[in-house]
């Protein structure tokens, strides 16, 4: 195709969606999808589950085109860090029962949930956590329309933040609300929360959105990859396996060696005598045993306040 030229000086105006879903689709999903992770402290850009940028800035403006309609729950056995690549044990995207892929379900509900519990993780936090998706823009490079997936934990989400300026994602979310602007309007910071040990986000607008730039979210927002990005836990994002479903089945019991047959008479001769048959007495009729007591009804157990999520 080296003697084909097309589009000298770039694509004309009427040819609006530049490189869509449908062409990285049929080009086999490339580098797959993008996302940012925070592990460290850093703002981490991986693709295809490789690392291949790292900033050193504790802030960086991003556009939001599309958020996860529920804030969902995860649970990973043994330790683990927020944005890591691995797969979980169980998953719930709309955050009250497991998805119906999940293999190894701790429970039918996530409300009564054992890992649901303060106290089932170190430093008496719950084993299952929260996370928000969100599908981002890096600002500075809208016009390549890369849609990054970025999974905000718990510790980011809820609170009530340190003023107008450093805000969790909720109360973020609720401030917008309140001044009637979409989240889509503005250009969005994010910065580190030096104070915790753990990595921590806090948002915060910095400009309005210009009209040409609106016109490029707007079509990102209904895009398969911001929907992918809000969908997909980490480890589908970098294509990592999914956890093999448990295996359940009891072990069987060792079988019983065949108990050896008795050996057999010895025959009758036929000039012997048979034996009599020693009468058999008719079996008296045993008195009817009276009916033991049903056991009283065992009282159900009082229920259980709803667990404070905060």
């Amino acid at each position: 195709m080296g003697d084909v030229v097309l589009f000298k000086g770039g694509l004309p105006s009427f040819i609006k969606r530049g490189v869509d879903d449908m062409t990285r689709a049929l080009a086999g999903g490339g580098l797959g999808m993008r996302r940012i992770s925070i592990k460290g402290g850093a703002f981490r850009e991986i693709v295809g589950g490789k690392e291949y940028r790292v900033s050193e800035e504790r802030s960086l403006n991003v556009f939001i085109v599309k958020s996860a309609e529920h804030i969902s729950r995860t649970y990973y056995k043994g330790t683990y860090s927020d944005g890591e690549a691995v797969p979980p044990s169980c998953w719930s995207t709309d955050g009250v029962r497991p998805d119906a892929d999940v293999k190894n379900k701790q429970s039918n509900t996530c409300q009564k949930c054992p890992m649901n519990i303060k106290g089932s993780a170190q430093n008496d936090s719950k084993a299952c956590r929260y996370s928000q998706r969100l599908a981002v823009v890096l600002e500075g490079e809208l016009e390549k329309e890369e849609v990054y997936q970025l999974t905000v934990p718990a510790t980011s989400i809820f609170g009530d933040g340190e003023g107008a300026n450093k805000m969790p994602l909720q109360a973020y979310a609720k401030w917008l609300v309140k001044e009637g602007i979409p989240a889509c309007a503005v250009v969005t910071e994010l910065r580190f929360d030096i104070k915790s040990p753990v990595p921590k986000l806090f948002f915060r607008p910095i400009r309005e959105v210009n009209e040409e730039e609106y016109e490029i979210i707007e079509r990102l927002m209904e895009s398969e990859e911001a929907a992918r990005a809000v969908s997909m836990a980490v480890s589908q994002a970098d294509n990592v396996p999914a956890e093999e479903e448990e295996d359940e089945t009891p072990t069987p019991a060792p079988k019983a060696e065949p108990k050896k047959a008795a050996p057999k008479p010895p025959p009758v001769e036929e000039d012997e005598e048979e034996e009599e048959e020693a009468p058999v007495e008719e079996p008296k009729k045993a008195a009817p045993k009276k009916t033991a007591a049903a056991p009283a009804e065992s009282k159900l157990e009082d229920l259980v306040d709803e667990w404070d999520d905060d």
